[in-house]
């Protein structure tokens, strides 16, 4: 389950990155910077074994909100619950070394997902076979294709069997056996009766995959709906997201 209330994020920007140091100087009046809201008053719930995906322009607030349901930011204002374990895929190879080898860098993140040593062992043939990866898996990450690195984080990731999985515009990347595995992988979970958040442009994995659809756009929530709903007033928006969806 995942219960947002009122979420807002709020950044700095400034002109000049020393106007962060100046803007501390004691009796400093002037503002250096401009405020600018990635989320305002979001609220919003998932239920249980639910799937819920997450459309809007690019800049929107997307993965702004995916991060902060995971952790890994804090929002200004409002909170987050979630329920059981949270596994995320939210950029291509973050949290991965280019240096380490395949092997190495599942280790660590199985870890960073919560697996133990133990687990890890008992599960790494599997991630090593799922990902697709076994000729490289002992060598380094930069040896591999942006391709293989998705495979290898996507397979490391379903295999911590996350309570709540948040996925951001990943499972249209790579190869179409890949996709195929990846959305039949998506499938178990939802019999199995995970929770999803996905964010994604692609139409067509909104209608089939989930039940509820969210639509954001300059971080405020413009829709809440049916996927196909939310689909049909996000298409008829602006002619230029409506060339987006139909070419993705």
């Amino acid at each position: 389950m995942v219960l947002v209330q009122n979420v807002s994020k709020l950044y700095r920007l400034y002109q000049h990155p020393s106007d962060r140091i100046r803007e501390l100087v004691p009796f400093q009046s002037k503002k250096l910077h401009h405020d600018f809201w990635a989320l305002r008053d979001i609220s919003f719930s998932v239920e249980k074994g639910e799937t819920l995906s997450i459309v809007g322009p690019n800049g929107c607030g997307k993965s702004t909100l995916l991060q902060i349901i995971c952790g890994i930011l804090q929002p200004t204002s409002g909170r987050v619950v979630t329920t059981g374990r949270v596994a995320a895929l939210l950029e291509l190879g973050a949290g991965f070394h280019r240096d380490l080898t395949g092997a190495e860098n599942l280790r660590i993140n199985a870890a960073l997902m919560g697996l133990s040593r133990r687990q890890t062992a008992e599960r790494f043939e599997d991630i090593v076979e799922f990902s697709g990866v076994r000729d490289f898996i002992h060598e380094p990450l930069r040896a591999y294709s942006s391709g293989m690195v998705l495979r290898l984080a996507f397979a490391v990731a379903v295999s911590a069997v996350p309570d709540v999985l948040l996925i951001d515009e990943l499972i249209g990347a790579g190869d179409q056996a890949f996709q195929d595995k990846a959305l039949e992988k998506i499938r178990s979970f939802q019999h199995a009766g995970k929770t999803l958040l996905l964010a994604t442009h692609a139409s067509e994995l909104m209608t089939t995959l989930c039940e509820r659809a969210l639509w954001l756009d300059h971080g405020r929530i413009m829709m809440s709906g049916t996927s196909r709903e939310v689909l049909a007033a996000y298409l008829g928006s602006t002619s230029t997201t409506k060339a987006v969806l139909r070419n993705d």
